[in-house]
């Protein structure tokens, strides 16, 4: 074991760059996995420190009991947290409500958006919503807002705010505090008090109970056998460190790029010292000393990589909430401008050096066990290309086959077995075998092939690159696997999401009113002005069981909109939503009237339009413009025309795919930013690949030098190799994600088209940020190979 030790030592002392060399990848990989372990700390932290808590003065919660009232039942069989309750838990103690109402908050226009804010009922002495600054709501004119509302308005406390009141007017309030919760997706949330609350909402949702005073046995036996009556939990709710599970498996997808980035490079510095291995075995060296050796200087390795990831961790968690931030992912979570710890703590520190030696020895293992069966007459001869035994090649073909065989036969399988469990089964075993058969048992044969192709739409530099490719094959496919895997991954999820959205579309652009105008709380809309703008327009009327409409008015809304279906509609009759159009009759306060006729339930919002019944209040205006007209502009003139009526919205088809390029926005630029790390662990695989390739071709590089071929000429060379190996694993990954995504898709069975620009523009964007990481990653060994001296060059071993 001493001698495995001095020899490891040894090898440090004499090329610590080249011992050091396999840890780069692991750095960026702990450093990957520790930021995403800090970064969920910090998010973690930022939703917890803002769930609600309950005073220490309330001594008993009463809620309905959910083993026998879950979410499916009746509303009306469910038993009420109603005054008559109240009254009863008075008896005992000081009975407070815990209630919910829904409020407009409105912008700097006055006028309110599509989500209403969250209006939480606080008592003044009773503070459940933590602050970050400022102070509780206590006047009636007082709020206190969410984070993100705070931050995406320049809101602080002491500015005005305008609410809509249950009547729908304009209500000025004060700010009084920010909370430290976040609003989901952008949704307000507010903290007000019991009188506020009242103007805002007449009608409240009460959550809970909470029974100040009296012992338990008595609050149950006054609220009876229907409810709950439990103690308060402080941390009901805080979600702990569930949100690490959302970040983690991306950091662990770049630990395990890592590792095989590390495997490829350990087996190239092996190779590189195959003389030295061949000699030690000449004089009498066993197999296990060198093993051993070997994997000493992989753990060596990994624990210097490890504290190198660690203390990199911090800086790149910062980065990514910067970027989560600037693009709107943080406020998914309710987040925003989080601060993650730049330093890490000293569990995290040992965390990172514990999994980089471990991965780092794992990684180790099969290259020093291979480099320590070299046979001694090795040592008499250079190997100057890797070129395998006969047998070896064709094993590898014969097994490489099979997979990729298997591959085929399993994504038709998959296709075969559409829209059943075993679909997605087998295309995730199919990809897994096409990956196994294609880029890893055939690698050596494929990479360099395609390799090929790049080298024929290049000058000289690029056809140097591509020999040098075609030299080291084992090395190149080494290198490209990990980035053929992440681009694949990254094409993959972009093309279903893309296909998703297209079906998104799809469902938008179905037969739906130009126009639809209605009160973003429900309330009764006001008579709506006649406006150049509209062709034709109806009034849909409140009913119990859909909607009234005076049917001429209705039928004339229709030809407008060009739909049929309602030729026979007069009063007394109902049109129906195409997937009731087996029912002859709709029912509307116990009276029957018949179907006559169906439309696109996108239309009418899948109700069914009773003829003649328009004694109700207006809830709807249904709306078809006339050719040309832009319906952002008649929102517009619309709401200019009521002025009184803040809460009266506008809602288009437009706005529906926006909303759904929104989530598209944020889906992509999350998978790329998460998957971007695989990648850019993958790109340190050519920059190590790149400096042990220049170490061996000293000779040849200063042979170039000799021959007239300038610094500048070496330094292309090296970075068109980087370049090479790049669009390698670019393009072959992405034809890779790009085919079985499509196999995804088929074997929902679910009509979903492939597409469009959407996905390709981001596709080039990341492929060209690909090429330029491997571009920065060469520029250290392009700088190494350009500062060879022809003299020092031809003459070293």
């Amino acid at each position: 074991m001493s001698t495995s030790l001095r020899l490891g030592v040894a090898e440090f002392r004499a090329r610590p760059g080249r011992a050091l060399l396999p840890g780069v990848a692991l750095v960026v990989g702990v450093a990957c996995l520790l930021a995403a372990l800090v970064l969920s700390d910090a998010l973690s932290r930022s939703v917890d420190e803002g769930a609600p808590v309950t005073p220490s003065a309330v001594g008993h919660v009463v809620n309905v009991r959910p083993s026998e009232y879950g979410v499916d039942t009746v509303e009306a069989t469910r038993p009420k947290l109603d005054a008559a309750l109240l009254t009863k838990l008075s008896a005992i103690g000081r009975a407070v409500p815990v209630q919910e109402v829904r409020a407009d908050l409105l912008d700097d226009n006055g006028r309110a958006g599509e989500h209403r804010a969250e209006v939480h009922v606080q008592q003044p002495d009773l503070a459940r919503w933590p602050l970050a600054e400022g102070k509780p709501p206590a006047a009636d004119n007082e709020v206190a807002v969410d984070k993100i509302t705070a931050y995406e308005r320049d809101l602080k406390p002491g500015d005005k705010i305008k609410l809509a009141a249950a009547d729908g007017k304009p209500v000025d309030v004060t700010v009084s505090g920010v909370m430290k919760k976040g609003g989901m997706d952008s949704r307000p949330i507010l903290v007000a008090g019991p009188e506020l609350a009242k103007k805002l909402d007449p009608q409240p949702e009460t959550l809970a109970i909470w029974v100040i005073g009296g012992s338990r046995d008595a609050v149950a036996s006054a609220a009876g056998a229907s409810f709950v009556v439990f103690d308060p939990d402080p941390d009901a709710n805080k979600i702990g460190n569930d949100l690490t599970f959302i970040l983690l498996p991306f950091s662990v997808l770049a630990l395990a790029t890592a590792v095989f980035v590390a495997a490829a490079t350990f087996r190239a510095v092996y190779a590189q010292r195959q003389r030295q291995t061949a000699l030690l075995r000449c004089i009498g060296a066993q197999r296990g000393p060198l093993v051993r050796r070997s994997l000493f200087e992989a753990f060596v390795t990994g624990s210097l990589a490890g504290v190198g990831g660690a203390l990199l961790g911090g800086p790149m968690a910062w980065l990514l909430a910067r970027t989560f931030d600037l693009t709107g992912i943080s406020a998914l979570f309710g987040a925003v401008q989080l601060s993650p710890d730049l330093l890490p703590s000293l569990g995290y520190v040992i965390l990172g050096v514990v999994v980089a030696a471990l991965l780092s020895v794992v990684a180790a293992v099969r290259p020093a066990i291979n480099a320590a069966r070299v046979s001694p007459l090795a040592a008499l001869r250079d190997a100057d290309n890797e070129v395998p035994p006969r047998s070896v090649r064709r094993l590898r073909l014969v097994f490489g086959l099979l997979f990729t065989g298997g591959a085929a036969l399993l994504a038709m399988l998959a296709i075969a077995a559409k829209g059943t469990s075993a679909a997605p089964i087998s295309v995730t075993f199919s990809a897994i075998a096409a990956v196994t058969g294609l880029f890893w048992i055939l690698g050596p044969v494929t990479v360099p092939f395609i390799a090929r192709l790049f080298g024929k739409i290049g000058g000289t530099q690029w056809k140097l690159a591509g020999a040098e490719v075609r030299r080291m094959p084992q090395r190149s496919a080494s290198v490209a696997l990990p980035l053929l895997l992440a681009s694949s991954m990254v094409t993959f999820f972009l093309v279903v999401l893309g296909s998703a959205q297209e079906m998104t579309y799809a469902y938008a652009n179905e037969q739906r009113p130009d126009a639809t105008v209605v009160d973003a709380g429900g309330r009764p809309l006001p008579d709506v002005p006649a406006r150049p703008e509209v062709d034709a327009s109806v009034v849909l009327h409140q009913a119990e069981n859909g909607a009234g409409v005076d049917p001429e008015q209705f039928k004339t809304w229709l030809k407008a909109q060009n739909v049929s279906g309602a030729d026979q509609f007069v009063a007394g009759t109902a049109i129906v939503p195409e997937h009731w159009s087996d029912r002859p009759f709709a029912e509307n306060d116990g009276k029957q009237y018949e179907v006559v006729g169906t439309v696109p339930g996108t239309l009418t919002g899948y109700t069914p339009i009773f003829g003649g019944l328009t004694s109700g209040p207006a809830e709807k205006v249904l709306v078809a413009l006339k050719p040309g007209v832009d319906p952002a502009q008649f929102r517009a003139n619309l709401q200019a025309a009521l002025p009184n009526n803040p809460t009266v919205i506008v809602q288009t088809d437009a706005d529906e795919r926006a909303e759904a390029d929104r989530y598209m926005h944020l889906g992509t630029v999350l998978m790329m930013v998460l998957l971007g790390l695989s990648v850019a662990v993958a790109v340190t695989g050519i920059g190590t690949a790149l400096t042990i390739s220049v170490q061996e071709r000293r000779k040849e590089l200063a042979l170039r030098r000799a021959l007239g071929v300038t610094q500048g000429g070496l330094q292309g060379g090296v970075i068109a190799e980087a370049i090479m190996l790049a669009l390698v694993g670019v393009i072959g990954g992405g034809v890779l994600g790009f085919g079985y995504a499509e196999i995804a898709i088929l074997s929902t069975g679910i009509d979903m088209s492939l597409p469009g620009l959407s996905v390709v523009l981001p596709l080039v964007i990341g492929a060209a940020a690909v090429v330029v990481l491997a571009v920065v990653a060469a520029f250290g060994p392009s700088r190494g190979a350009s500062r060879i001296r022809p003299a020092a060059g031809l003459a070293s071993g």
